[in-house]
């Protein structure tokens, strides 16, 4: 009778197939139990909060089959995910060069009316309030337009373009990991669209003038782990290398790109003469070197006790603190020294508004501004 009878054994899958799902915020992988047919694995991820509308399934499952005690076959399905990347085609640099016109070439002449263009804190692959990189990409380039505007009728001699950093999310810039969950781009991605939109930036400009083309060192393009930067200050930097690849095939394809700059090593920022003559030197640091935007008048003034890079600088632009801002910081009549806090393009910072309760908004926008040999500047600051 019953009481002789033998309990049946427990079946459990093969070790290296234990059901479960792991999901690092741009991909993952799911086990199923053993069933005894192929699963719908749409459903199967819709059903643990995976929408088929934002997740998509990558190659084929792999499987393990094993025989029940009763004879029944199971087999489980192991397959990989991950999020879609909706309306957008992201091409790479390489193939944006190739289609690429050779411009034609400017005349030379004096410098004498330059325009200065920051872009600032795009931190694509950044999903927020107001978005992710598809409102990323209309927002920057509705300020590219307005840009080509003004060049169009400013009648440049020269154009700056300074890339003040935080041109990526990344997914390391926090103490915590909420960045794998609400990026909306992984780290590959991010990068190749970033260098994509400041290839478009540099394209634009040379139509119109010779440029110069800068880039510093900021907190989210660093190489680092969390908070802890693991690379060499002013080198190790995902700003520094998209420069390095816009400079090799501007070169490679003749675009008017005079000047290339980046920080020298243990630096973070740079400065460089406009005019050759003292008259308009621009100094670039991020920001993220002080805690609070009020610091920066007193760190910029002990690098000019320190003799640094920034002593003789006599406009300084930051970014990192996203929100707009120009002071005259000293200098008396035609020795002026100004500060330009650049705006921002990204998608706002709901982790600010969670962590202060002020709005992690801001005015978002190209800051550009116009420098005239002999002439000082006076603070007149373009928001496109």
């Amino acid at each position: 009778m019953l009481e002789n009878l033998e309990p049946a054994k427990k079946v459990q899958a093969p070790k290296d197939f234990r059901p479960g799902l792991e999901f690092d915020g741009n991909e993952g992988t799911a086990t199923t139990e053993g069933l005894p047919e192929a699963p719908n694995f749409d459903e199967f991820l819709n059903q643990r909060g995976y929408s088929p509308d934002e997740y998509e399934i990558v190659g084929a499952p792999r499987t393990s089959q094993w025989q029940r005690w009763d004879g029944e076959w199971l087999t489980a399905y192991r397959f990989h995910f991950r999020r879609k990347v909706t309306d957008l085609d992201l091409p790479t640099l390489y193939n944006l060069a190739k289609r690429t016109k050779t411009p034609k070439k400017h005349p030379k002449k004096a410098t004498e009316r330059v325009f200065v263009i920051c872009p600032a804190d795009y931190q694509i692959g950044k999903g927020g309030s107001r978005g992710g990189h598809t409102q990323s990409i209309q927002r920057i380039h509705a300020s590219y337009e307005l840009i080509e505007e003004r060049l169009k009728a400013g009648k440049f001699d020269h154009i700056v373009i300074m890339d003040m950093g935080d041109v990526i999310e990344g997914v390391t810039s926090k103490a915590d990991m909420e960045q794998v969950a609400t990026n909306t781009l992984s780290p590959m991605q991010q990068v190749d669209l970033a260098a994509s939109l400041l290839w478009d930036l540099v394209k634009l400009a040379t139509k119109h003038a010779p440029v110069t083309y800068g880039s510093v060192a900021s907190n989210h393009c660093q190489y680092r782990i969390q908070k802890q930067r693991i690379g060499k200050p002013g080198e190790d930097d995902w700003g520094v290398v998209i420069l390095q690849q816009l400079r090799r095939l501007a070169t490679e394809i003749g675009l008017p790109v005079e000047r290339w700059l980046i920080p020298q090593p243990h630096d973070e920022g740079f400065a460089f003469d406009v005019f050759g003559d003292g008259s308009h030197i621009l100094g670039a640091i991020h920001g993220h070197q002080v805690g609070r935007p009020d610091g920066i008048p007193g760190f910029w003034q002990k690098a000019v006790f320190n003799s640094s890079y920034l002593a003789a600088v006599t406009t300084l632009i930051t970014g990192h603190f996203h929100h707009h801002r120009c002071e005259q910081i000293s200098g008396s009549e035609g020795q002026e020294r100004w500060w330009v806090q650049a705006s921002t393009s990204d998608n706002g910072s709901d982790w600010y508004t969670r962590n202060n309760g002020a709005s992690g908004d801001s005015t978002t926008a190209i800051t550009c501004f116009t420098l005239e040999k002999g002439k000082p500047f006076k603070g007149a600051v373009e928001l496109l």
